[in-house]
């Protein structure tokens, strides 16, 4: 199964398939890989030992970032990824990104913007829309309404112990009022604003 791949000039790390989310637009709806990753459907979640024993198989001196993200929710296994996260900062020296719906202290009970302190670098936050309203209806989640507020306010607090927040949001699915509006979003939390590509 597929633990490790690589996007561009990043390593991802895929441990999980859970997610609090069945977005509408979610790539794992239509395919089971990324570029040339092979199928990203775990058979079952890999150990922390095993993720570790799978950074041997690759040329870390390659990447730019080691980035948590596959066909599930990252922060699922928040206390994994940390662990993970801290080895290979402190083997490869190498910077780590989490790709999230931004609903992890929703998934754990507890606030875990804390614990990314010194572990995590740069923290991206689908934001999707600026309405909650609509939100809710692309996510699906399973936290419901009050899931858009959840996941702004993780952005505010992983602000004070995470060097980059970035929400980012997916070119041609909003209108420039709305692009406007989710940058509005961004200035009063004080974190970046990003319009990814479009995949398909």
């Amino acid at each position: 199964m597929t633990i490790l791949y690589e996007v561009h000039e990043n390593l991802y790390v895929n441990m999980t398939n859970r997610c609090p989310c069945s977005c509408t637009f979610c790539l794992r709806q239509t395919r089971d890989e990324m570029e040339h990753s092979g199928s990203l459907w775990l058979e079952r979640e890999p150990s922390v030992e095993e993720v570790r024993k799978e950074f041997e198989k690759f040329d870390m001196s390659r990447y730019r970032e080691v980035v948590f993200c596959g066909f599930g929710e990252p922060t699922e296994r928040i206390d994994d990824l940390l662990e993970i996260a801290a080895f290979v900062k402190e083997t490869y020296h190498i910077k780590t990104r989490i790709n999230t719906n931004g609903l992890g202290s929703l998934v754990n009970g507890r606030d875990i913007a804390p614990d990314l302190k010194d572990k995590i670098d740069t923290v991206s936050i689908s934001l999707n829309t600026p309405n909650a309203d609509r939100y809710l209806e692309l996510t699906r989640s399973r936290f419901g309404a009050e899931s858009f507020q959840a996941m702004l306010d993780f952005a505010k607090e992983a602000r004070k112990y995470v060097p980059h927040v970035v929400l980012t949001t997916v070119s041609t699915t909003l209108t420039k009022a709305e692009e406007e509006a989710c940058q509005k979003i961004c200035d009063d939390l004080g974190v970046t604003y990003r319009i990814r590509p479009w995949e398909d």
